[in-house]
């Protein structure tokens, strides 16, 4: 695969209209003078071994905050009855899955079970330089190679059940899954769970409401990191110099 990361922030003067603005500021009588501070957007990545939560808790983030849209992965598997091609996920055969690795079209991909599932590149680049952000449901896989590829714009959680019994009941009430893929999504739990230092936050989901108000504290912050704020330094230098 090839390295190349996803675009970085540009610097203040070639930031143009690609960002989100936050702020600007003008000098007396002077609204043409005025310093935009503009965000990149950001990829906020929840993981966690299945039933722990993390769709649930994707649905209702992005239900609840206007600036971050869902990253609609490729997949190999069969659609199920609900789902939705091209909202849900894009489904494409194996054949194409591998034309897409061949192309660098994938931001990450990996073998969960039977099937392949990757993130296309595009819309990401699209999203974070426009100033929004992009939420991925993705393992500690596709995790690992987001962080290899584009560290400064990724923002990594993993969501971790209150307890082995608790996660076996979600699993099993969700009646998605036959006893057989139950039993074998239960033996892959452990090996997911140990990823979870690899994480820059870890919530344990006992309580739905809870830890949304915890991932929606991350997202607050993080959007406000130094770095992430395009043409900071200018707005500064204005508010310094009275302009």
């Amino acid at each position: 695969m090839s390295s190349s990361p996803v675009q970085q922030a540009q610097p203040p003067e070639a930031a143009g209209q690609g960002m989100r603005r936050r702020r600007s500021v003008a000098g007396p009588a002077r609204d043409s003078a005025a310093v935009p501070i503009l965000r990149r957007g950001l990829m906020l990545v929840l993981s966690s071994p299945s039933g722990a939560g993390k769709t649930t808790l994707s649905r209702l983030l992005l239900q609840q905050e206007p600036d971050i849209e869902l990253s609609v992965s490729v997949t190999t598997r069969p659609k199920r009855p609900a789902e939705r091609d091209g909202i849900d996920y894009c489904f494409v055969d194996e054949a194409d899955f591998r034309r897409m690795i061949a192309r660098d079209e994938l931001l990450e991909y990996a073998q969960v079970f039977d099937h392949f599932y990757g993130t296309p590149r595009a819309p990401v680049e699209r999203t974070l330089s426009s100033g929004r952000d992009m939420l991925f449901d993705i393992d500690w896989q596709g995790t690992q190679q987001l962080a290899e590829r584009a560290r400064q714009d990724l923002v990594s959680v993993f969501i971790l059940p209150p307890s082995t019994a608790e996660l076996e009941r979600r699993l099993v009430t969700r009646a998605q899954d036959t006893p057989g893929v139950v039993a074998r999504r239960m033996a892959k739990a452990a090996d997911e769970m140990s990823h979870w230092a690899e994480y820059d936050y870890v919530i344990v989901n006992e309580q739905v409401d809870r830890s949304l108000g915890q991932i929606k504290a991350i997202l607050t912050a993080e959007r406000l990191r130094r770095t992430r704020q395009v043409g900071l330094s200018e707005f500064v230098k204005s508010l310094r110099t009275g302009q």
